[in-house]
């Protein structure tokens, strides 16, 4: 066991370097490529959508979602606040305004209530949070979405092989997107997915993410010549195919992924669940938890940042959990969202990948037992 305990830690290894070989062997290493094909039609199946766009990252994602969709200068996008940055700044690239919504105090996904209250005639849309993984009420927001006539995006940017009512993360709303950054259950180190069952949002996202043109590959097999046109402004949001060809060997791997995940999580819960000065992450029974992140929160008064620099010391990474939104000075926002701006105050990350062993997670739990106890005390 290594002296440090990881927050986080992909899984990769022989097979992706054999894919990147591959790769290399064909020539073609380019974004948008044979290898990208391939991993689309396979986070397809992952998404349960038939449509797949591999993207550059979640953010360029995003984007493509809030350009497809329609989102523009004057419109305001209802956004979940419990969120890393890049969600609210998708609306904010189009000349949209994000307006943050507060949050369940239990999964800390978008609270439906909250999205009601803040529709306005400006109102254009909502993007949900799957927050950790854990899918937010879609059955709830599909309804407000349909009543008033708004635009549903999933932002699942941590939620691959998550469910919600039997149905998979990323067939939940009009589009959703994903992300394959460093720390999530599936990963090339950076990258995304913009998913949809939608034929048309789906084409007109593939050419906006090559600068508003067919991709190469498309126009490889043609007999004559083909010349683009460029009619619309796009952008280079293309994922390489090297990142591609990684993400396929990752989207086999992902059911054992899971499954070590879920065995970590499940240690956890009972090695702190009896522990009354921090509150554990819910798993909520109408979905299938994907454990990107382990959460746990602080009791009032507890300092989070002294209990953070002791476990680091005891070589147990840690970290806060994400953003309350609302409170960066970006986006101007005065309206609260007490609860988003609560569990920012109070949560802690601590290890979660699925390359833990039961003595690492054991380690970490009694760490947390002792330097939380020890923190209380004063």
């Amino acid at each position: 066991m290594s002296d440090v305990v990881l927050l986080g830690q992909p899984t990769v290894g022989e097979e992706e370097i054999e894919a990147i070989r591959e790769v290399f062997a064909s020539g073609w290493l380019a974004g948008a490529g044979p290898a990208c094909k391939r991993f689309e039609e396979k986070f397809a199946a992952v998404a349960g959508v038939p449509h797949v766009v591999a993207t550059s990252n979640c953010g360029s994602a995003l984007h493509l979602a809030m350009l497809t969709l329609g989102a523009g200068p004057g419109d305001e996008v209802i956004v979940g606040d419990y969120t890393f940055p890049a969600t609210g700044h998708s609306v904010m690239y189009n000349g949209s305004k994000p307006v943050f919504a507060d949050v369940r105090p239990d999964s800390w996904t978008i609270d439906p209530a909250s999205v009601e209250a803040l529709i306005t005639p400006r109102t254009k849309g909502i993007i949900a949070v799957d927050v950790a993984g854990q899918p937010a009420d879609y059955a709830e927001l599909r309804k407000i979405a349909d009543k008033h006539g708004l635009f549903l995006v999933e932002d699942a940017a941590c939620a691959a092989g998550a469910t919600y009512q039997g149905r998979p993360a990323g067939s939940l709303a009009d589009v959703a997107v994903f992300s394959f950054h460093g720390r999530k259950g599936i990963t090339a180190g950076e990258g995304g997915a913009f998913v949809t069952a939608n034929a048309e949002i789906a084409a007109h996202a593939r050419k906006l993410h090559t600068y508003g043109i067919a991709p190469a590959v498309d126009r490889a097999a043609s007999t004559t010549l083909p010349i683009p046109e460029f009619d619309e402004l796009g952008y280079n949001y293309r994922l390489s195919d090297i990142q591609a060809a990684i993400m396929s060997v990752q989207v086999d791997r992902l059911p054992a992924l899971l499954a070590a995940r879920t065995h970590a999580a499940n240690r956890y819960q009972e090695l702190l669940g009896d522990f009354d000065l921090l509150e554990l992450p819910v798993a909520l029974a109408d979905r299938t938890h994907p454990w990107q992140a382990y959460i746990v929160t602080l009791n009032h008064g507890i300092d989070r940042g002294e209990v953070a620099m002791r476990l680091r010391e005891r070589g147990v990474q840690c970290n806060f959990g994400t953003y309350a939104s609302h409170v960066q000075p970006l986006y101007g926002q005065t309206s609260p969202c007490p609860v988003s701006a609560d569990v920012f105050a109070r949560h802690l990350a601590i290890p979660m990948h699925a390359n833990l062993t039961d003595a690492e997670v054991e380690t970490v739990a009694a760490a947390v037992r002792e330097v939380v106890t020890a923190v209380a005390k004063g």
